[in-house]
């Protein structure tokens, strides 16, 4: 089993975080906003919080099944997602194979299939975390993750920080992750889903493109999409935006 976390009371809303982080890196200044509503589950992928890497590749099928064990685990029997970058897929593919308890799909900074950056940047990124070097790592992530306005505003001392903080928080299993970023497919999978989705796109980001955004949005039947002037990383630019996209969007979806 993965590690867990359980916070707050409501209808179920389950969480999947973002390759090479974890749930609270990935949603933790949004958690309790979410959770003053929800009863929110969510689950550390392989290498990432308390939960052991994995010595065989990863599956974005045993992820989503991981994710419903955990919703199972804590009596959750029908439940909305919300899915960040590669825990988009995640999301998708739980809905696909779970639809009779899926309400609604949140998908942010998403894809489901990687173009040809998100290709190279995988690939890149995986060769990095491979090889141990953190800092290289932290850089790495920081130049293609954060916006424009994200990066270019920080005073040198606070980027230092901020690379320092990246590295640290680097999920041990970035290299696992990353490689299934470059692997997954949940094409086919778009057009089954049959709940209310929201695609909020983050148009200022250099790793999963608005086009890939996009694609979800028009390939999922109903999907609205949203837009946050954010890089890939709404929850340190944008935290705020964030959550209220997804509150007001739940509000009218709850089970």
């Amino acid at each position: 089993m993965f590690a867990r976390t359980r916070l707050g009371s409501g209808p179920g809303l389950l969480l999947a975080h973002g390759a090479g982080s974890s749930l609270a890196n990935t949603y933790g200044p949004v958690m309790e906003g979410l959770a003053a509503g929800h009863t929110v589950v969510g689950i550390d992928y392989p290498g990432s919080g308390e939960t052991p890497r994995s010595t065989a590749p990863l599956t974005v099928d045993d992820l989503a099944d991981q994710l419903v064990a955990a919703a199972d685990a804590e009596g959750l029997d029908r439940f909305a997602v919300s899915g960040f970058s590669l825990g988009g897929a995640v999301a998708v593919r739980t809905a696909a194979r779970y639809p009779e308890r899926v309400t609604a799909l949140v998908l942010t900074a998403a894809f489901a299939h990687r173009d040809n950056r998100l290709a190279l940047a995988s690939s890149i990124w995986n060769k990095i975390a491979a090889s141990g070097d953190r800092e290289l790592l932290a850089e790495f992530l920081i130049m293609v993750a954060l916006g424009t306005h994200g990066i270019e505003s920080m005073p040198a001392e606070q980027l230092r920080q901020t690379l320092g903080y990246t590295a640290a928080a680097a999920a041990d299993g970035s290299s696992e992750q990353s490689d299934l970023v470059g692997r997954v497919d949940v094409r086919g999978d778009l057009a089954t889903i049959a709940v209310p989705t929201l695609v909020i796109s983050t148009t200022d980001d250099r790793l999963t493109s608005t086009a890939l955004h996009r694609q979800l949005a028009d390939a999922i039947p109903g999907a609205q999409l949203a837009e946050i002037a954010t890089g890939h990383l709404p929850m340190l630019e944008r935290a705020d935006e964030w959550l209220q996209l997804i509150i007001e969007f739940l509000a009218k979806h709850d089970a």
